[in-house]
């Protein structure tokens, strides 16, 4: 197994916006799910480039929406995750959990 079989940190908090967002995901929503749940501020710049390479990799698949006219006529772009998304989150967690499993995480250095 590679590096690439395991998902960054913030393609990984992406992925898991996306699963939440179910067929409601798209780059506006995605930042707001990832700024509300981890007061974090992201830019919609770095959400479309992460998806971008989530696509890449085929964890992730996009499809246009219908036009609409508070966006000028433009498609809102929807994502959702592919099974291939689904074992990489998967894969990353047991990796996390493994790394983790017995440590005391809340601790004061001096």
């Amino acid at each position: 197994m590679s590096a690439r079989d395991y998902l960054g940190e913030f393609e990984h908090i992406v992925v898991l916006a996306l699963l939440r967002l179910a067929d409601r995901a798209y780059g506006v929503t995605v930042r707001q799910e990832i700024e509300g749940r981890t007061n974090r501020e992201v830019s919609v710049g770095a959400i479309y480039a992460t998806l971008d390479r989530l696509e890449a990799k085929g964890y992730v698949k996009s499809r246009l929406g219908e036009p609409t006219p508070e966006r000028g006529g433009r498609s809102k772009r929807f994502f959702h995750v592919t099974t291939k998304g689904v074992e990489a989150v998967n894969r990353t967690h047991r990796a996390l959990h493994s790394m983790t499993e017995g440590l005391e995480l809340i601790r004061c250095y001096s």
